[in-house]
């Protein structure tokens, strides 16, 4: 969907257009499917679909376009990225809080603003590598899985926002609240960190490519 398209669905959508409404929030429903796969942690995989929530993200989204409409502090995929944190913060807690048992023995689980390292590999190796390299999958998928540990949590994030969600310096930055000088530095230190690992695979591993 191209900006001029968006803005006209977004202004059908504030006056309380149904169908604008329906049509505008699906066109995000890939994003956030990418989003939730890169940060649902192995425990709470084995509890929740990503698609759930996806659809939860979705359905928040939709009750609460009024209030966006009103301010719109933030672009609208900014916005709908902030509410599906917030689910998956709440799915944490929920899921794998203190006092549940669960695959993490009752231990209380955090609620992180990031990705998972462990998750985060996985997700590489399966949409990067091909079929022909399966026996290096390991090999790639503990390397990322390192790499990605030694990263500040920030830095890790600024990563898996620009290099494998394909978000803007700007969008990122935003996001994560933080200035987009300081962005792209940290975006260019993580992906010297990671892009050895990516580049020793053939040229589908190389990833989606980050926008200026």
């Amino acid at each position: 969907m191209g900006p001029r398209e968006e803005e006209t669905l977004i202004e059908r959508a504030c006056r309380g257009d149904p169908a604008a409404v329906s049509a505008l929030l699906s066109d995000q429903r890939a994003g956030l499917l990418r989003f939730f796969e890169l940060r649902l942690d192995r425990a709470l995989g084995r509890r929740l679909e990503p698609e759930d929530l996806v659809q939860q993200t979705l359905l928040e989204g939709s009750a609460r376009l009024p209030e966006w409409c009103r301010s719109r502090a933030y672009p609208l995929r900014t916005w709908l990225r902030l509410l599906a944190r917030q689910a998956l913060c709440e799915a944490l807690r929920h899921h794998l809080g203190a006092g549940r048992r669960d695959a993490r023995r009752e231990q209380e689980a955090p609620a992180p603003r990031g990705s998972d390292p462990s998750s985060l590999a996985d997700w590489v190796v399966r949409s990067q590598t091909s079929p022909s390299q399966e026996a290096r999958r390991n090999e790639l998928r503990e390397g990322v899985r390192q790499a990605l540990e030694a990263l500040p949590e920030l830095d890790r994030e600024i990563l898996v926002l620009r290099h494998f969600e394909s978000l803007s310096n700007a969008e990122a930055a935003c996001e994560l609240d933080i200035d987009p000088a300081a962005a792209s530095k940290r975006f260019a230190r993580a992906l010297g960190r990671l892009r050895p690992l990516l580049g020793a695979f053939a040229p589908e591993a190389q990833g989606p490519g980050a926008r200026a």
